[in-house]
């Protein structure tokens, strides 16, 4: 009765494309979703649907380093027992959340929302360089760490950082190399991840 692109109600059919609109996530995996959902308590799914958009509507980007928070500072910027001196670049908030977790870092951050990738249309105004290069032209920093991803991307937008910031003089330091090449910070265990902060090296270029 019905096929393949087909759906006993319009509301089923939507809440499948919005899935399905998840990386990640096909058509099949998308329905198993929706279905699941309906299984549940009205209540359950508002609440779901809530916190949609609550993320859409109150999430916003730290001022100083662009992870994202509830107001305009996110909390390690604003506490004042970091290393305010020290600036760890990063590919996305999930790198952030990977290396606090380590416990091993205890600085500040700076979230690119990406690295350089012409493929992918993906080029240096498209990502949080210029609000870097604006962090370090007020002062204060002495050394930048690039932990970016370990593959021609990340070596490529790390290249192209210290191209920009070498002006003012500061330390550029990325991982050591306990990261393999092409691994990515999220899915590298905290023991690995926190050798490679504080074994960290000046950057070779």
């Amino acid at each position: 009765m019905f096929g393949a692109d087909k759906y006993p109600s319009t509301a089923l059919r939507d809440a499948v494309e919005a899935f399905s609109s998840l990386p990640g996530v096909g058509s099949r995996s998308a329905l198993r979703l929706a279905l699941h959902l309906l299984r549940q308590p009205s209540e359950r799914i508002h609440h779901f649907a809530d916190s949609l958009n609550h993320l859409a509507d109150d999430v916003h980007y730290c001022r100083h380093c662009m992870m994202v928070c509830d107001g305009d500072e996110c909390d390690i910027c604003a506490d004042r027992s970091r290393d305010h001196s020290t600036i760890c670049v990063v590919e996305s908030v999930r790198d952030v959340m990977s290396i606090e977790g380590t416990a091993q870092y205890f600085g500040v951050y700076h979230v690119l929302g990406g690295v350089i990738s012409p493929l992918e249309g993906i080029g240096p105004s498209d990502i949080a360089i210029r609000e870097l290069v604006d962090r370090l032209s007020r002062g204060g920093v002495s050394e930048v760490i690039l932990a970016l991803r370990g593959d021609v991307e990340g070596d490529t937008t790390s290249l192209y950082i210290h191209r920009q910031i070498e002006k003012f003089g500061v330390t550029v330091t990325t991982l050591a190399r306990g990261l393999g090449f092409g691994d990515a910070l999220e899915y590298a265990d905290p023991l690995t991840l926190g050798r490679s902060i504080t074994g960290r090296q000046p950057l070779k270029i």
